[in-house]
């Protein structure tokens, strides 16, 4: 895949997932709340907590574009922060904006300072140089052909009295012209 490619997959991912990641563990964790007060277990909730780890786990990937944890994370560092705006300086954000039915989880996570740790992991996740360049061409090396002092295919049958069907070794203090490759067998 181009490096193009991978931002712009990269810029759409980091638009679409983060407010889904934001959405899911706000109502997975208000249904594991409610369920926990009436000594139950939510299982739709623990799975939508779990699917937003998983997605936050796709943003922070290394082969995804670093576009994309670096829009998630300014988005979750925003989300992080404003609950504790919201105590020194009053309501920033709308009821209308977090329904009921999400914001015991939107506080609980916010307050807690959840959204804030998601963000700066993800923030921290982009910076990486090595995640904003395209992957390397391979480089060519030589197959497992004839090596070096090797002329012509390897020779068939018994090796005559004398020599070694290893080669010749090495005197003291030369090395081999390939020691990594593995030796012809008949």
């Amino acid at each position: 895949m181009s490096n193009g490619v991978r931002h712009v997959l990269g810029l759409v991912a980091g638009i679409v997932l983060p407010p889904l990641i934001a959405v899911m563990l706000m109502y997975g964790v208000t249904e594991v709340n409610r369920s926990f007060h009436n000594f139950a277990v939510s299982w739709a909730g623990l799975a939508l907590i779990v699917l937003a780890g998983a997605l936050t786990a796709v943003l922070a990937a290394s082969r995804m574009s670093p576009i994309a944890s670096l829009l998630g994370g300014i988005a979750f560092v925003v989300l992080g922060v404003l609950p504790f705006i919201e105590i020194f300086s009053g309501p920033i954000v709308p009821d209308a904006l977090v329904p009921g039915w999400v914001r015991n989880g939107y506080l609980t996570l916010g307050l807690t300072g959840v959204f804030l740790l998601l963000g700066i992991v993800l923030l921290v996740s982009s910076a990486f140089p090595s995640r904003w360049r395209g992957p390397r061409p391979a480089a060519l090396s030589p197959g497992y052909g004839a090596s070096r002092g090797h002329e012509g295919p390897p020779s068939y049958g018994s090796p005559s009295y004398g020599s070694s069907s290893y080669g010749s070794s090495p005197s003291y203090g030369q090395v081999p012209d390939d020691t990594t490759r593995p030796m012809h067998r008949e």
